[in-house]
């Protein structure tokens, strides 16, 4: 399986070839190889589930008080009716589900 493209489109061959010739001659100079990694999610996924619920919680928080600050005339408006929609949502629903435990790690 070919690894995943850098840029927002695949790179050429040519590309490809110019970036490790530029790799190889960097090392060859003595410059450090400097490697970049995506930091790992260590949490459980139940530390995951609550911390996504709180987040939809502050969300749920800021637009209310966006909805508050909102000119009366822009309430009937799409944005009006987008932030109403959001502060309708019950997510009591959500905070009170306790994900399951798994297997002695959470």
């Amino acid at each position: 399986m070919p690894p995943h493209p850098i840029g927002e489109k695949p790179m050429t061959n040519a590309e490809r070839q110019a970036r490790y010739r530029a790799a190889r001659a960097a090392r060859a100079a003595g410059m450090p190889l400097t490697r970049t990694r995506r930091p790992a999610d260590h949490r459980s996924r139940s530390r995951r589930w609550l911390d996504a619920v709180a987040t939809l919680t502050a969300l749920q928080a800021e637009y209310a008080a966006w909805l508050e600050a909102l000119p009366t005339s822009l309430h009937d408006s799409g944005t009006g009716a987008a932030l109403q929609a959001i502060c309708e949502l019950d997510l009591s629903e959500l905070q009170a589900v306790e994900p399951p435990r798994g297997f002695g790690r959470d």
